[in-house]
């Protein structure tokens, strides 16, 4: 009877523990595609555009309470790409543009996530991370806001890019006067527990 009692205190215990331990660490976010959006902004002729990329992951483990710990990436499938007319969607997949048979994903990973400063508790954070174009990769950093959304979290950025810097628009598409050198990479991720 004594061991019995003993065994079951322990069983308990135990998943008490466990339990304790799972709510401690913060699980991973998944994101909700048809509430997120990662577009690209640019001026064309000096008309600001803006397309979006229909389909992209994002992997977020993120605890606000513990920012320096948070891991975020994201892949994004270049051949989503939309301008609103099929005959430029088709042109921007190829090798002069994002050449996607080459490089069919774009991807950012975060090497750290940093509460800014001045800005109330949870709210907004500086993000550091490696961000890969058509083979290239580069350091970037941008501003990150972040809100509580019900049970979940939105994340909101953007990111200036140079284009060229990644080889967007080679040959006669390097002229900037056609196709502006500067690019910002907007994106609104809702995620859920």
């Amino acid at each position: 009877m004594i061991l019995r009692s003993t065994l079951v205190s322990a069983v308990v215990g135990s998943i008490a523990v466990l339990s304790m331990v799972s709510t401690a660490v913060a699980a991973p976010l998944k994101a909700d595609a048809a509430k997120s959006t990662v577009s690209a902004v640019f001026k064309q002729l000096n008309v600001p555009v803006e397309a979006k990329f229909k389909k992209f992951t994002a992997q977020i483990d993120f605890d606000s309470a513990k920012p320096a710990t948070a891991k975020a990436s994201v892949d994004i499938d270049i051949s989503s790409f939309d301008l609103g007319e099929a005959e430029y969607n088709k042109e921007v997949l190829k090798k002069e543009w994002f050449n996607a048979a080459q490089f069919p994903k774009a991807t950012f990973v975060a090497s750290s996530i940093k509460a800014a400063a001045g800005a109330p508790a949870g709210t907004r954070y500086d993000v550091a991370g490696k961000l890969t174009i058509k083979g290239k990769t580069a350091d970037v950093q941008f501003p990150l806001a972040v809100k509580k959304d019900g049970t979940g979290q939105t994340f909101d950025g953007t990111l200036p890019i140079k284009r060229l810097a990644f080889n967007v628009g080679e040959g006669e598409w390097k002229d900037t006067g056609m196709v502006a050198d500067e690019v910002t990479i907007k994106f609104h991720v809702v995620t859920a527990p």
